[in-house]
């Protein structure tokens, strides 16, 4: 069997790996709950209003999947990184109590006006919950970050009398160089995600010939926002996160790419497997130069390998690393292929009628879930072997009490409890799904739906069949 820290990684990699499901899906779709609820404030059509308040009830379902699969994150700082908790917890600490006390509590508060505060507040307050929930998630994610990335690049710290680190500058933690590159891409990679869901609910219901107007909507406003998001993604935010990689550090990303020799003029691998033992690719395809261009904007530029690094400060799974990674980067090239194919389907008006298209929508809902945890698996498998880059060592944080017995026992316990828990969320989000977002609703009141469709309204709509009335 494994040792303990070894076993205590794996237990987080599985509890958080589960646990972002959850998150990034929220985050998606609160952006889009504004939309649709911003829509509805400018045009009073009421099916953008049903929209929204069908949109609210499943964002509130994986809202409570999010917190209570959150929750032993933080018992796991204790129980098996104790070592690392009371070298760095000072530091940690900070950004997540700020995260629980400033972030959460906006978003659960004004969650709860969005669900049952539309009758008694009215539509301005509503609208302001809904964009109260949108800044809570999207803060949410930011103190997230913020803490990761003070691992990933930790500042703003002095040595602490006794062992371990205190802050000697806040600002600096907070507003670390490594968090605003990270933030953009994880919000974009979120997005995506609410994107890809809500486009793909709307195939599914155009293909069902059920709930057909909103079907539509769901599907125009997913492909728009998707496209737009899948874009940045792949030529803004990633290029940004990729370029201080490189710059801070350069064991990640020759990982990444596989490069186990430093090279001028270095290429990009499209396909190819590491052998790490022979330190080299096999059947590698790659682009000559364009590996050095992306990371320092000079096509004959230096990309450090691994054979310029300590083979005690490289990442300790290479071959996972490298297809993690390309794993993450296949995917947000499909994304925005898929993406751009159906936004010209619907300017060109046949995206609501053309089923292979619908159906491919429908197919690709859940790997936007797959490339985020992706990127996740690359940015922590990247850092190894440190928990602190730089400072401490992954195998110097694990607690020295635990033995991987203890470990396996807990993990196989998460197993079968969030094994239960997502047969019942699939459940309670198929039941949803399945009703629809009909015309009546106990959580709002009826209003006056105009007669032409409001994403043209909004200057949204690329295309697409004549809105029909609502159903």
């Amino acid at each position: 069997m494994a040792d303990g820290t070894t076993m205590s990684r794996l237990q987080f990699a599985f509890t958080i790996g589960y646990h972002y499901l959850f998150p990034q899906f929220t985050m998606g779709l609160a952006l889009l709950l504004f939309i649709l609820k911003t829509i509805y404030m400018v045009t009073k059509d009421e099916r953008y209003n049903n929209a929204t308040r069908f949109g609210t009830k499943i964002f509130a379902v994986s809202f409570i999947m999010g917190v209570v699969t959150g929750i032993p994150m933080e018992f796991q700082f204790g129980t098996n990184w104790a070592e690392f908790s009371t070298y760095a917890g000072n530091v940690i600490a900070q950004l997540l109590a700020m995260e629980g006390a400033f972030a959460f509590f906006l978003e659960s508060a004004f969650l709860g006006l969005l669900l049952f505060g539309e009758r008694r507040f009215g539509q301005r307050l509503h609208w302001l919950a809904a964009l109260m929930v949108l800044l809570g998630t999207w803060a949410s994610g930011f103190f997230i970050i913020a803490a990761n990335a003070w691992l990933q690049h930790p500042v703003g710290y002095q040595p602490r009398e006794g062992g371990g680190v205190e802050i000697n500058n806040y600002w600096a933690i907070l507003f670390n160089s490594w968090t605003g590159p990270a933030y953009l891409h994880t919000m974009t990679g979120a997005t995506i995600t609410g994107a890809f869901t809500m486009a793909g609910l709307g195939a599914f219901y155009l293909l069902l010939n059920k709930h057909q107007e909103y079907g539509r909507m769901f599907l125009r406003l997913g492909v728009i926002v998707g496209l737009l998001a899948s874009c940045f993604a792949l030529f803004i935010s990633g290029d940004l996160a990729g370029s201080q990689v490189a710059r801070n550090q350069p064991a990640k990303l020759a990982g990444m790419e596989g490069l186990f020799t430093t090279a001028q003029g270095a290429g990009i691998t499209l396909i190819g497997q590491p052998d790490v033992e022979n330190r080299k690719l096999d059947n590698e395809i790659t682009v000559p130069y364009v590996l050095s261009f992306l990371t320092f904007r000079r096509w004959d530029a230096e990309v450090v390998g691994l054979d310029q690094i300590p083979a005690d400060q490289q990442p300790d799974n290479i071959p996972l690393l490298y297809f993690a990674y390309h794993i993450m980067v296949g995917l947000g090239t499909f994304f925005a292929a898929i993406m751009a194919l159906a936004a010209f389907l619907l300017w060109r008006r046949r995206l609501f009628t053309f089923r292979p298209m619908l159906w491919l929508l429908v197919l690709a809902v859940p790997f936007p879930f797959i490339a985020n945890t992706a990127g996740w698996f690359t940015a922590e498998l990247g850092r190894q072997p440190w928990v602190v880059y730089g400072l401490l060592r992954t195998s110097q944080g694990a607690s020295t009490v635990v033995s991987s017995g203890n470990v396996l026992f807990t993990l196989l316990g998460f197993m079968g409890m969030y094994a239960i828990m997502w047969l019942l969320y699939m459940m309670l989000l198929l039941r949803e799904v399945a009703h629809g977002p009909g015309e009546a609703d106990d959580f709002g009141t009826h209003g006056q739906t105009s007669g032409g469709d409001p994403l043209d309204v909004a200057g949204l709509r690329l295309g697409g069949a004549p809105a029909a009335s609502a159903e």
